[in-house]
Order: C-alpha cells, then sequence, then structure tokens
C-alpha cells in the first residue's frame, strides 16, 4: 500500500454543521507511504472517528477513503484482514488490550499471527521501555501507562506499510515520550512505513512531521 486518499469526507455526526476550516474534512488529502504525519485536533473532533475509518472499523462518513485508489469500501473480509495484518499496524487510543492476560500475551496475540519479531526482540522493547518486570503481569494490575507501553510494543509487532496511532503518548512522560518516538520512527524507517499520529496536546516527539489541524 503508498497512499491512503480522503476524497470529501466528513463523519456523518458533522452532517449539515458548517465548514469549521478543518484540513482533513471536506477536503483532499493524500498520506503518502514513508512520509510523517501529525493530526491535532481537540477533544471531540473526529481523529478517533478518523482513525476508525482508515482501519475499516466503522463507515459511518460521507465521501471517500482509499488504498491505492480503490474504495475501502470495496474491499472483502479477506482483503481487510490482510490490510490489517500486513499494512496497517494501529494503536486504538483505548488500546484494546486484555486485562486478563499478561502483558506478554497480550503483545504475543498479534506476533503470534505475524511471526514479526522475536522474543528476544519484544523483551527488548520492553526493557526500553521500562516495562520488562511486568512482562509476567495482567494487564488489569498494570498502571495505565504502563498499558499503554504495552499496547505500543504490540503495535510494532508486525509488518506494514503504514503506522497509525491514536493519541499514542497521551499518558506517558517526557523521557518515555522521546522512546516512543524512537522505537516508532525506527520501525517505519526499517520497514519504509509511513506514520499517522494523532494529538490533542501531547504529540509524540518524531522529527519532519507534516501537521494537519482537523
Amino acid at each position: 500500500m503508498n497512499n491512503i486518499t480522503l476524497h470529501n469526507t466528513l463523519p456523518a455526526v458533522f452532517a449539515g454543521r458548517p465548514d469549521t476550516g478543518s484540513e482533513i474534512w471536506l477536503r483532499d488529502v493524500t498520506f503518502e507511504k514513508g512520509k510523517r504525519y501529525l493530526i491535532s485536533a481537540e477533544s471531540g473532533t473526529g481523529k478517533s472517528s478518523l482513525c476508525s475509518y482508515i482501519y475499516g472499523y466503522r463507515n459511518d462518513y460521507s465521501g471517500t477513503f482509499a488504498f491505492d485508489g480503490r474504495n475501502i469500501n470495496q474491499l472483502s473480509v479477506d482483503e481487510w484482514c490482510r490490510v490489517r495484518t500486513h499494512h496497517i499496524a494501529y494503536l486504538a487510543q483505548d488500546m484494546r488490550l486484555f486485562g486478563e492476560l499478561t502483558a506478554m500475551e497480550n503483545i504475543m496475540l498479534k506476533n503470534s499471527i505475524t511471526g514479526h519479531k522475536t522474543r528476544q526482540e519484544i523483551v527488548a522493547m520492553m526493557e526500553q521501555l521500562g516495562i520488562v518486570e511486568k512482562i509476567d503481569s495482567p494487564v488489569s494490575k498494570l498502571s495505565i501507562g504502563q498499558q499503554q507501553r504495552v499496547a505500543i510494543v504490540r503495535t510494532l509487532c508486525q509488518p506494514c506499510d503504514f503506522i497509525l496511532l491514536d493519541e499514542p503518548v497521551s499518558h506517558l512522560d517526557n523521557v518515555n515520550n522521546a522512546i516512543v518516538a524512537q522505537m516508532v520512527t525506527d520501525e517505519a524507517q526499517r520497514q519504509g512505513a509511513g506514520i499517522i499520529s494523532t494529538s490533542v496536546g501531547n504529540n509524540v516527539k518524531i522529527n519532519e512531521v507534516k501537521e494537519f489541524k482537523l
């Protein structure tokens, strides 16, 4: 997948509202593989909806989303499965972890499907983020910041053309923000992937970013 394009898109809930000056909604926008994008938004302006549309979780919008020129509404279930395992690595704002499973078990739910990282590589990422001692702890026993770091490691355990991050560092301090930024950047560079990140204030500190206001 080389590009994700939006044409005149708008969440259904915003229909009939006056143009608020968004640089995403009701515009023609292209996200290109290998480039980095930050979508800055106030709460309630649709950033999580945008991510859900791109990932195919929701379709309550007008206009068009396309992968390499193909309308995503035309994709079959099998094609969406391939998108989610080979083309788009997604970190949702709510993280979608399983509280009864350990940190490593949550990560392996994805990595056992993709086989993208070795256990040693996963442990090394957890060490970088200061959560290796939580490797066998149930996620429900971790702090929200620790859970976010587990979710970030899991997100990076797959091949992809785009890394899609919805408020990835909202619960992290500046030190861990910088570590996450470097990990995401390094993974994107290894794969030649693009990065699309949303934020309401605590931005992931990635360099050479094109910013859009939502």
